[in-house]
């Protein structure tokens, strides 16, 4: 097969394209699941992540939940980037 000539990499098919947009559909429809029953109810209140309340102020800093989501979609960029080698 020939590859492009930016990336290196060998176009995909019309069934492996298919396929990938299955795969990433079940992911989501599981992520999903999984949320809705409450799997994520940590999410947010981790130790890290700043809360202020007074009066008539709310102010929410997800800052550690952030990093966390960071750090999971580098690791499955680099494993999708590393499966399509």
């Amino acid at each position: 097969m020939e590859t492009d000539g930016v990336t290196g990499m060998q176009p995909l098919s019309h069934q492996q394209v298919g396929l990938w947009i299955i795969v990433i559909g079940a992911v989501a429809v599981i992520a999903g699941l999984v949320i809705w029953a409450g799997g994520f109810s940590w999410f947010g209140h981790l130790p890290g992540d700043i809360h202020i309340e007074r009066e008539n102020v709310k102010v929410y800093i997800p800052w550690v939940s952030m990093l966390l989501v960071s750090l999971i979609l580098n690791l499955l960029l680099w494993l999708v980037r590393r499966l399509l080698r």
